[in-house]
């Protein structure tokens, strides 16, 4: 099966003095369609290797592999819009600018390089609002929503674009449980209706052990990675 994002024998050491070393040898496939996860306690390294994976940083060594392209030689731009064609990002708090409305704030990602969105996007945003169950608060501003809705529509606009990988950072931790199960009972929906695959980042075991795969890191290093 194809791989989304490969990371092959990847190192990450933040400069100081002294260096500091916080991921060691990592090498992880994410296939596409599947529904995965990473969990590990605070100081992991897991933070990190979620901006590796979704390019937000680059490794100190080894090789990043975005849909069958290698990060090494991309220049800012083209890297940037790699990012926003293949990943859609979730994370804990919802970033959603409060001027404007939960449909505006979905399209932003689809307009970037273009005037207006065009119609397919509209529709395609339509239906996820209708999908996700927040179409009533789609001409709401941002700031009038539960934060549960805000959450929804935070996940409807990581999937404007279609990508073909969502990466969730901790993308519950301001939810109460309910709206927690329902966020997760969405993200697996999505993934079976649409074939988008999933990597969420998590300290919850219990939330990972929804997931088909779990890679655990500790202190950087990869410890376990099982497949259901």
């Amino acid at each position: 099966m194809a791989h989304v994002i490969e990371l092959r024998h990847v190192d990450k050491v933040y400069g100081g003095p002294p260096d500091v070393q916080v991921l060691f040898d990592i090498n992880i496939a994410i296939e596409a369609g599947s529904f995965n996860s990473v969990v590990g306690e605070s100081g992991s390294g897991k933070s990190t290797l979620m901006n590796i994976i979704g390019t937000l940083d680059t490794p100190t060594a080894g090789e990043v592999v975005v849909d069958g392209q290698s990060i090494a030689m991309l220049g800012r731009d083209d890297l940037a819009e790699l990012r926003n064609r293949t990943i859609g990002f979730v994370f804990q708090f919802h970033y959603l600018l409060p001027e404007f409305t939960a449909i505006e704030n979905v399209l932003m990602p689809h307009a970037i390089g273009r005037q207006r969105p065009d119609r397919e996007a509209i529709d395609w945003a339509e239906e996820l609002f209708e999908f996700m169950g927040v179409s009533k608060v789609k001409n709401n501003p941002a700031g009038k929503m539960s934060g549960g809705q805000q959450q929804r529509v935070a996940i409807i606009r990581a999937l404007i674009n279609k990508p073909k990988l969502v990466l969730a950072d901790e993308p519950t931790g301001n939810l109460d449980s309910a709206n927690t199960a329902n966020v997760y009972e969405r993200f697996r929906d999505i993934n079976q209706r649409y074939g988008t695959t999933f990597l969420i980042v998590t300290h919850d075991r219990r939330i990972a052990e929804q997931t088909d795969r779990i890679v655990e890191i500790r202190d950087g290093h990869l410890l376990m990675d099982i497949k259901k």
